[in-house]
């Protein structure tokens, strides 16, 4: 198991890239840990800092979700030769877990960084593109009517699990428990959104409404 828990590792240390905090260190020093909502993704990066900020974390955290899986779990080395097989997929999906992880708790950054989801984004690409689809289409959904963005990124999370069960995919492949288990962790990431929603204090984007009823003047 050397080969896992080293693949592993690199795969965490690679999420641990907070792309917020590498951006900002470029420009002016700037931790968004100290501004806005104080989380270190992309969500808190555009109302901070603008679009064009929010857009270099966003390929950051969505490219280390891509590596981990699509090139980390393949790294051929020779002294793990010896090691019992691992399979591949399923080596791809516990490297694509550890970059989530180490996107949320950043060894580089004092264990404080966002929140997984474009990470676990950039992870669907390397593994099963139409599951990016499926998340996106479910978060702007969601996101239009209401105008939560936790809300819309949690939901989009358990989207995609009750995508591949209507596919008809084995609840036990492992696949379907990465992606249950991301739902989860995401809810979890998301947590403090999920207790402002219940005591009516989350901040609604009300300008992203597109179906929301029009004021009368």
């Amino acid at each position: 198991m050397f080969e896992l828990a080293i693949k592993f590792l690199i795969s965490y240390l690679l999420g641990s890239i907070s792309g917020a905090l590498t951006v900002g260190k470029l420009k002016n020093n700037t931790d968004i840990r100290k501004i806005g909502s104080g989380n270190a993704g992309a969500t808190n990066a555009l109302r901070t800092q603008g679009f064009f900020f929010a857009l270099a974390v966003v390929i950051i955290d969505i490219g280390k979700g891509i590596i981990a899986p699509l090139y980390v779990s393949t790294w051929d080395v020779t002294f793990f030769a010896q090691e019992p097989y691992i399979d591949q997929p399923i080596l791809a999906l516990i490297c694509a877990a550890a970059a989530v992880i180490g996107h949320v708790w950043p060894m580089w950054h004092q264990f404080r960084g966002g929140k997984g989801a474009a990470t676990l984004l950039g992870a669907y690409l390397a593994i099963s593109y139409p599951l990016v689809i499926v998340m996106l289409i479910s978060f702007f959904a969601l996101l239009s009517l209401f105008g939560f963005v936790g809300l819309a990124t949690v939901i989009s999370g358990f989207s995609v699990c009750i995508y591949m069960v209507a596919s008809g995919i084995h609840l036990n492949s492992p696949l379907f428990l990465f992606s249950l288990s991301m739902a989860i962790y995401l809810a979890f990431t998301h947590r403090s959104n999920i207790k402002r929603l219940i005591e009516g204090t989350e901040p609604r984007n009300e300008k992203v409404m597109i179906f929301r009823k029009q004021e009368t003047k």
